[in-house]
């Protein structure tokens, strides 16, 4: 039998994170395929058998739980070393984890402590037939071909896959799951860093590449004291806030708040983009997004190519109208 799949889920203030439950959807299709068991691996602080048990419901057949005062906050060289030697012992085939924060952190030191190969920011995922390859695909050169990529020769396949690229469907509540403590030498959980606080990222209800919505602004927005109408919009939605780069390089928005190929690649159901023309590195960033409406004076500007809704216009008198509008519509 194929050595398992398996995914690394995400916590945070003892629950579990959304990304966890989508790489369980991946990841079910993927074992179905090669026949061997899902699991779900999880470093935590402390998590309830209760939290735990989520992950079987989606579809998890074991979970390998991993408790220790270093993993209430992300620190990477011990996740990495505990994953290496959880890695080590039970030798899975694939090994998923979501292309976040933790995920595009973690998995590289791991594939390098591994020796093994990584395809980052997957927007597919397929078996190949004739060999039983993890077939990675990913968006390539700016967005303007789909690559699809293997590893042949190591073990474990790791790719990191795009939050927000499949649908959960697979809750079964009925499911029960084994939860495995497995030991872990305590070399692993030192590291040469320490937590101090915690800096909550961007505007709304939820990290930028775990938001269901995005309102994103550019260099239409003429000015930083202008931003507060994006901000009124994504406050109306419950959205994250969002920028395109020259917002970014001006000093205007924060480096975590960038979309696009040198920032964050996201999948949110509604991406308002607001003054922005369009580069091509913006629009791999957001070429998963389900809905995309547009707003720009410029008709002729690309990101109206890929938009769903277009608003031909100035930003700085649409977006008053709009939020006025929404706030209305959502009493």
């Amino acid at each position: 039998m194929a050595g398992e799949v398996w995914i690394l889920a995400e916590q945070k203030d003892h629950r579990l994170k959304d990304v966890s439950f989508e790489l369980l959807t991946w990841g079910s299709k993927l074992a179905k395929i090669r026949k061997t068991p899902l699991c779900a691996v999880v470093l935590a602080g402390s998590l309830s058998e209760a939290e735990l048990q989520w992950l079987a419901q989606y579809g998890a057949d074991k979970i390998y739980f991993v408790s220790h005062p270093v993993f209430e906050h992300f620190l990477v060289e011990p996740f990495a070393h505990t994953l290496q030697h959880l890695v080590k012992s039970s030798q899975p085939e694939i090994f998923l984890a979501g292309a976040t924060t933790t995920g595009r952190t973690v998995m590289p030191y791991l594939a390098i402590l591994l020796h093994t190969g990584l395809t980052a920011d997957c927007t597919g995922l397929e078996i190949e037939p004739e060999t039983g390859n993890l077939l990675q695909i990913r968006p390539a050169i700016g967005g303007n071909i789909m690559a699809t990529i293997k590893t042949p020769e190591c073990r474990p396949q790791m790719a990191t896959v795009r939050p927000k690229s499949i649908e959960v469907t697979n809750l079964d509540p009925a499911r029960k799951g084994e939860i495995i403590k497995p030991e872990v030498p305590d070399q692993a959980f030192l590291s040469r860093m320490k937590f101090e606080k915690d800096i909550p990222e961007g505007q709304g209800k939820a990290a930028l590449d775990e938001a269901d919505m995005v309102v994103s602004g550019g260099m239409g927005m003429q000015n930083p004291e202008h931003l507060h109408l994006l901000e009124e919009l994504a406050d109306a939605l419950g959205a994250a806030l969002g920028s395109s780069r020259p917002p970014v390089d001006h000093g205007w928005q924060p480096y975590v708040r960038q979309v696009g190929l040198s920032g964050r690649t996201i999948s949110p159901a509604l991406y308002i983009a607001c003054g922005i023309s369009g580069s091509v590195q913006h629009l791999a960033g957001i070429q998963t997004a389900k809905n995309i409406v547009a707003i720009n004076s410029d008709p002729e500007a690309p990101i109206f190519q890929v938009a769903d809704f277009g608003i031909v216009g100035d930003v700085l008198q649409v977006l008053p109208v709009l939020t006025r509008h929404i706030k209305t519509d959502l009493k």
